[in-house]
């Protein structure tokens, strides 16, 4: 029976340990799921688990399987970054071999001095900072003078944060899209990221509203041969953003983890086309990862577990579930920044052997085994694992 649909659930930042290049990049110590198991004192996973998850690498509270019911193993990194944009072009077929600028010293004049121009609002800010708390340390400000608030981080990013009352949705994301005009060039930074907040000062929260603007992926992905051969590319979350639309069928945005599993199901149920649903799951990352929060990434962890009976039951005899990562975010370490690490992949279905994949040299082979299987336009980077997992690994 060929393979219809493919689900793949990016479980934002869930990294399983250092990269052998993780001193380069700050990281040496950093295992995700590990750390966050051994400070909370164990984790209960029993779905993941069953999958084969423990088999990839010990993690406490979790129990190895004689007989996981998935294939499982690890994908390692190969692009010059850890950011989400990153990872998720080599989850789908290509390799970024140029690192984005970071502004560890904020942006420099000439994009401020355009920005403040082009936006007619001006600016406050412009340093690198926790969202959260930088809303509370310019929010009063940014209220009484309308100014945006711009930041960033470690990452790639240029940040916008706006009271919806003192910018309104639609402006706020047109001031991200003159952002992303003008950061071209040295200064393409991988997102220009809008951050609506309300409340009243001491009280700021920001919310769902968020808008990523992203460059457009260097090379076609494994989503461009899916689209070109007139198969469906089912973007839930923030895919659409982060691959700028490109390569997309449809899209749906989520407002949290539990909102993204309803809508994947939701999907998984309705839409019956050939070809992808691609889902990414971003709490872990942004709320738990980067406010180092140990204790609550473990209980978004254990949420999406005991929702992973439902996608399961879910699927169709010729569906495949694939669930894997795009970078750690460690928030045992003193850094609040994404983890240079290795990412488990699960892959479940009626058809699918359970087998260890082993340790894949780069994410692009999730990428090259989609498009193998779907039999379309290989990727430019990756090797298929098609044969490995699937019962008959010549079918397509």
């Amino acid at each position: 029976m060929p393979i219809n649909r493919i689900i793949v659930i990016v479980l934002d930042s869930v990294g399983i340990g250092e990269l052998p290049d993780a001193a380069r990049y700050g990281d040496v110590g950093s295992n995700t799921l590990g750390n966050i198991a051994r400070v909370v004192g164990g984790l209960s996973l029993p779905n993941m688990e069953k999958l084969g998850l423990a088999n990839i690498a010990l993690v406490q509270g979790l129990t190895p399987q004689y007989h996981p019911t998935g294939a499982y193993g690890r994908l390692a990194e190969v692009s010059a970054g850890k950011d989400t944009t990153t990872g998720h072009w080599e989850l789908m077929g290509i390799e970024v071999t140029k690192p984005f600028p970071t502004y560890p010293n904020g942006f420099p004049p000439e994009i401020m001095d355009r920005f403040a121009a082009e936006t007619g609002r001006g600016w406050l800010g412009n340093y690198p900072a926790s969202g959260t708390v930088i809303i509370e340390e310019l929010g009063e400000e940014h209220m009484r003078t309308g100014k945006p608030i711009v930041y960033t981080s470690a990452d790639s990013v240029f940040q916008i944060a706006a009271h919806e009352e003192v910018i309104p949705l639609e402006e706020l994301y047109n001031i991200c899209r003159i952002a992303r005009r003008i950061l071209t060039g040295e200064h393409e930074v991988n997102r220009v990221i809008a951050r609506p907040f309300v409340g009243t000062p001491g009280n700021f929260t920001r919310t769902a509203n968020r808008r990523d603007f992203s460059v457009l992926p260097p090379q076609p992905t494994a989503l461009d041969s899916l689209k070109e051969a007139g198969l469906m590319v089912y973007a839930v979350g923030k895919i659409e953003d982060i691959f700028a639309g490109q390569g997309i069928t449809d899209a749906v945005h989520t407002q949290d983890n539990m909102d993204g599993v309803d809508k994947t199901l939701e999907a998984i149920r309705q839409r019956r086309e050939r070809g992808m649903i691609f889902t990414n799951l971003v709490d872990f990352d942004a709320k738990f990862g980067h406010r180092n929060n140990p204790r609550g990434y473990a209980d978004a962890l254990e949420a999406f577990d005991r929702r992973l009976p439902e996608l399961l039951d879910a699927l169709a005899e010729d569906d495949l579930l694939v669930i894997t990562a795009d970078h750690g975010n460690d928030p045992t370490t003193p850094s609040t920044d994404h983890a240079r690490e290795y990412v488990p992949i699960l892959i479940a279905g009626t058809q699918v052997q359970p087998v260890n994949i082993g340790v894949r040299p780069t994410f692009a082979d999730l990428g090259a085994t989609i498009t193998d299987i779907f039999g379309v336009k290989p990727t430019p980077r990756g090797t298929s694992f098609k044969a490995r997992i699937l019962t008959n690994g010549r079918q397509a």
